[in-house]
């Protein structure tokens, strides 16, 4: 497999765009594994008479899944050295169909003397913006 390098980047550059399709059945998967069992994510009854919309995925399943759009562009997950986000937005989950989140970034500064990348991503779901100000810095030389 062929590993980005730094000389491989330009600021501006767009990342491939990641569409993440979500069900219930991904929800409680990531519970199980999470610990997570909030029912605002399961329990549909429950989630709509706190005033949600319906069932929500949780904030950091969405998180963790949209960093998947860096792994897949720079080769190796272990280049990520950080990862910060604010959780704008939610992500409703009906029953049928599930929901889609879409991930694009973009290339925002380049640190030539440390090999670092820093990536912008825009995660929406239908629309609607659901992380804010997620950047992601990516080690693109061998540490």
């Amino acid at each position: 497999m062929s590993t980005l390098t730094v000389a491989d980047v330009r600021v501006g550059d767009q990342l491939p765009p990641l569409r993440i399709d979500v069900d219930r059945a991904r929800l409680v998967h990531y519970a199980g594994a999470s610990g997570d069992r909030n029912r605002i994510h399961w329990d549909e009854r429950f989630a709509t008479g706190v005033g949600l919309p319906d069932v929500i995925a949780h904030g950091m399943f969405t998180m963790g899944a949209a960093v998947e759009a860096v792994t897949a562009w720079c080769g190796r997950p272990d280049r990520i050295v950080e990862y910060g986000t604010k959780f704008v937005g939610m992500v409703p989950v009906p029953h049928e169909g599930g929901a889609s989140v879409d991930v694009a970034g973009t290339v925002k500064k380049i640190d030539e003397e440390s090999g670092r990348v820093t990536v912008e991503l825009a995660v929406t779901c239908a629309g609607t913006k659901v992380l804010g100000r997620a950047l992601v810095v990516v080690a693109l030389r061998e540490r």
